[in-house]
């Protein structure tokens, strides 16, 4: 599993001109069921992704083609972690702790 940290780097009026695509962006790749959960951070300076892949270099490719990463109005942070204990409806989700 995957968190992807977005930190803004521009005005948010520079962000939201890329946030439709940026978007568009998550919903194919929610719907390819690399991403499970995303949203914006409080107070609004970014956002949090949460993903499945086979590795991390499968995620940078997929964060290659995000409208963010490539028009530059924000930072990514790719951190991997796996999962030891979690909620039981999330086991089909993520298998065995």
């Amino acid at each position: 599993m995957f968190i992807i940290d977005i930190h803004y780097i521009v005005p948010l009026e520079e962000v939201d001109k890329y946030m439709d695509p940026h978007v568009q962006h998550l919903q194919k790749y929610y719907d390819a069921g690399n991403f499970i959960a995303w949203g914006r951070k409080e107070p609004r300076t970014g956002g949090v992704i949460l993903g499945l892949a086979d590795s991390k270099e499968a995620v940078e490719r997929i964060i290659a083609e995000d409208p963010f990463y490539k028009h530059q109005p924000a930072q990514f942070t790719i951190t991997e972690f796996i999962p030891r204990k979690y909620h039981p409806d999330l086991e089909d989700l993520l298998g065995n702790p």
